[in-house]
């Protein structure tokens, strides 16, 4: 029996009405032909063109546009379109017109004439200027993702209008075209992780750059990190000063990734700029603080602890600006210098005070708190009673040996953040 006049119609997919053997073996000739397409270009948008043009002419078409989901922007965007009047780059709501119901049902649609449903839109025709009597769109999906739709407007032979018989020979090229983008759109997604990859790869090899070289005991300063992941928003510096005095700071970024890794670039190379002039652990950081204020992304802070070491006097200088409380490992026992100001980068104009302690022939040690928040198999935090038990397990060692020690220790344990440890010792002068 033929299509009722007026009648819209819907076949659901793998449903296919009765073909002849000349169609069946045309829509296979022009698959295989789509397939190879897609297969072979690197340029999809042209391809797809072609493709269009090519099922508009086997299904005699007038007009036919592809358009593809943008669901950021909740819209269908025309992609590619053939006919007398282009309409490629419209937009339309996601949730508009016949299209949108092909997409939103994943059915085919085939409306004998248009002027009847209610859901056509005329905004492609006020765009192109033709007027749609009848229309097919096919929806194209991969997978459980929707990618968008085939449409085509107006047969040109019989009586100007599609019929069932139309609808499953452009649902199956519909599903051809589906997965050429999808394949696309994986390889594009390749190329981006691998790019991202090499990007990280470089950022991770400039930070180590920006790291001191290993000095071998019994130089008094010794630091390693350790990064979560490829970039780390920890550093650590020691810097030898014209007077035999040892500058040294440990800092740690808020955030994670790129930005994170940035700032931590701009941060330790702005100390290692100023630490060669600016005698003063408070006064550096204070002028730290500032320049960070001025020029940080919105949110995100350094903490941050910086030192001077005196060789011939054991005493230390040592100025912190919200970062973790440092320890202080001397005749057996233990004790912790608090914070004395903010973050840097929060607050400006912000006077950070010092504290002056006598190493007295133990060490002092400064760290991140990747190291403290380490998980133990229990599933507990390391914290600072840990900690210190690693600082006694490890004490008889040289001070490299101890560092590389502790961090080893701690990395074999479940870390949520960046690790860092920074050690400076008067055992040497004590002896």
């Amino acid at each position: 029996m033929a299509d009722a006049p007026n009648e819209k119609k819907a076949l659901e997919p793998g449903a296919a009405p009765t073909l002849a053997a000349d169609e069946v073996e045309s829509a296979f000739e022009l698959l295989a032909e789509m397939t190879s397409g897609f297969a072979e270009s690197q340029d999809l948008e042209a391809t797809l063109e072609r493709a269009l043009t090519s099922v508009a002419e086997h299904l005699d078409a007038e007009a036919g546009s592809l358009w593809l989901l943008d669901t950021e922007r909740e819209e269908l965007h025309c992609r590619a379109s053939v006919g007398p009047n282009p309409i490629t780059g419209l937009r339309l709501p996601m949730t508009q017109g016949i299209i949108g119901r092909s997409i939103a049902q994943n059915t085919c649609q085939c409306v004998f004439d248009v002027s009847k449903d209610p859901a056509f839109s005329t905004k492609a025709d006020d765009e192109s200027g033709m007027v749609t009597r009848s229309l097919l769109c096919a929806p194209m999906s991969f997978s459980d993702e929707r990618i968008g739709a085939i449409e085509l407007i107006n047969q040109r032979s019989g009586d100007g209008h599609f019929h069932q018989r139309h609808v499953y020979p452009l649902q199956v090229l519909a599903s051809s075209a589906a997965l050429a983008i999808a394949n696309n759109r994986m390889a594009a997604s390749l190329v981006e992780a691998e790019r991202t990859r090499r990007e990280l790869e470089l950022a991770a090899e400039i930070q180590r750059n920006l790291l001191p070289a290993a000095r071998p005991d019994p130089f008094p300063v010794q630091g390693l990190n350790i990064p979560a992941r490829t970039v780390s928003g920890d550093f650590f510096d020691l810097v030898s000063l014209a007077d035999g005095r040892i500058g040294f700071c440990l800092g740690d970024v808020s955030g994670k990734g790129i930005n994170a890794a940035m700032l931590m670039a701009k941060t330790a190379s702005l100390y290692r700029c100023l630490a060669k002039t600016v005698p003063s652990p408070g006064e550096l950081l204070r002028q730290l603080n500032d320049e960070i204020c001025e020029t940080a992304t919105r949110g995100m802070f350094v903490t941050m602890a910086a030192g001077v070491y005196d060789p011939t006097t054991g005493a230390v200088r040592l100025a912190n600006a919200g970062h973790e409380p440092p320890v202080c490992h001397a005749q057996g026992g233990f004790s912790v210098f608090e914070a004395g100001a903010p973050p840097l980068g929060i607050v400006p104009g912000v006077e950070i005070p010092e504290a002056e302690l006598d190493l007295n022939g133990g060490s002092l040690y400064i760290f991140s708190d990747g190291l403290t928040e380490a998980e133990t198999q229990s599933g507990d935090p390391l914290g600072r009673a840990g900690f210190e038990a690693l600082l006694s397990k490890f004490c008889d060692l040289p001070l490299a040996g101890r560092v590389e020690a502790i961090v080893d220790s701690v990395s074999q344990l479940a870390l949520k953040d960046d690790l860092t440890l920074l050690a400076v010792s008067d055992e040497a002068r004590s002896r």
